[in-house]
């Protein structure tokens, strides 16, 4: 495989414009490192994602928690994300039947997954509680890299960042 690792980028859905430029930056530069870029597919910072990875010709792939028919992709503001990921030869992944629809049980099951096809776990904005947090503790679990990135002391969404840069991510 001419790609090494896999690596997660996950996030707060209501990123903020701070959020969107940072990711941006990183997927940039991890572009020389011919690395597979995987994320959610939700709103915020894992469209954000997707999209700087298509940006920069990186591969990517959305792990959804939801099936995988056009109808039951989620969120359906996203589908056509979806559809410029399988267009330029990345892919999406789902563990639930083609025509399932969202449950909100079915998003940790999505971050299990996320966690576990990734060699590093990057957290970019994520509040106290929140699914990014729960990725990045599979990420632990499962003795992956985590990291997360810093952001303003002010910012609601940068609370679960510094919370695991504090304990060592």
């Amino acid at each position: 495989c001419l790609f090494r690792s896999m690596v997660a980028i996950v996030g707060s859905r209501r990123a903020t414009k701070y959020g969107e430029l940072a990711v941006q930056k990183i997927v940039a530069g991890l572009a020389a490192q011919r690395l597979v870029i995987i994320s959610g597919l939700a709103y915020g910072i894992d469209a954000i994602t997707h999209r700087a990875a298509l940006a920069n010709h990186l591969p990517t792939i959305a792990v959804l928690g939801s099936g995988l028919a056009d109808g039951s992709i989620y969120p359906r503001e996203n589908f056509l994300l979806a559809q410029e990921i399988i267009n330029s030869g990345g892919l999406l992944v789902s563990e639930y039947s083609p025509t399932t629809t969202a449950r909100k049980h079915q998003f940790i099951a999505r971050n299990r997954i996320i966690a576990g096809l990734s060699k590093i776990v990057v957290i970019a904005e994520a509040a106290a509680k929140s699914g990014a947090l729960i990725t990045a503790d599979f990420g632990m679990e499962y003795n992956r890299t985590v990291m997360a990135i810093p952001g303003s002391i002010l910012s609601p969404s940068s609370v679960g960042p510094h919370q695991l840069i504090s304990q060592g991510a």
